[in-house]
């Protein structure tokens, strides 16, 4: 057997064997790209007055991907087209970016939990019949775990814990401050951006464990 299949094999034992010790809650992870979240006060000013969104795919928790696009555009005017927008409407519009992002676009986004807008980054965002300009409401999303309530008693865990989740593909990679989000309308899921999944070779439908 040549030497390259001899380590390949012992890799996948290995692989094997340290699933089989491994202790921990398991959860499947998704990968969430750029995308917004408006207003329908800012829905009709970037598409037309008595626009509202439509659906193109149903996600967790009653939301949606949208059909609808925008352009976002930093404060050096350095600008990411095709963002997707999710639904339904929220009470402030917020847009969530990669690291990757903030640096194309010249912004300065913290790193914050979904809906916590406060003193973020500022960043316009345009559409076909018009343009918004946040004074703030740019961030990166802080990584999460969804869980229904069955999923958190299971897990041993409760809202806003923070735990660690390890993966082990060949990066073996372990992510800390990971945040847990309990509600009754959630699937089980851990959401990273496309910066974290890239870097460590993690795809949606990948599973991890909480350490």
């Amino acid at each position: 057997m040549e030497e390259k299949t001899v380590e390949y094999v012992a890799r996948l034992v290995m692989e094997v064997l340290n699933d089989k010790q491994e202790k921990g809650y398991k959860v499947p992870v998704g990968v969430s790209a750029r995308h917004v979240h408006l207003t329908q006060e800012h829905v009709e000013i970037l598409f037309g007055k008595g626009y509202n969104l439509t659906k193109k795919k149903e996600l967790m928790g009653g939301q949606f991907a949208s059909n609808e696009q925008v352009t976002i555009v930093g404060t050096k005017l350095r600008a990411i087209e095709n963002v997707r927008i999710l639904g339904p409407v929220r009470k402030a519009s917020q847009v969530e970016i990669s690291q990757t992002d903030a640096v194309k676009l010249g912004v300065s986004a913290p790193i914050r939990e979904s809906g916590n807008t406060k003193n973020s980054a500022p960043i316009a965002i345009v559409g076909p019949q018009g343009a918004v300009y946040l004074k703030e409401g740019c961030i990166v999303a802080k990584r999460h775990i969804h869980m229904a309530p069955a999923d958190a008693k299971a897990a041993g865990v409760k809202d806003g814990e923070i735990v660690s989740v390890k993966f082990n593909n060949e990066r073996s990679t372990i992510f800390n401050n990971v945040q847990i989000r309990v509600d009754d309308s959630f699937t089980l899921e851990m959401h990273i951006d496309t910066d974290e999944a890239n870097a460590s070779k993690i795809k949606t439908g990948d599973t991890g464990t909480i350490v």
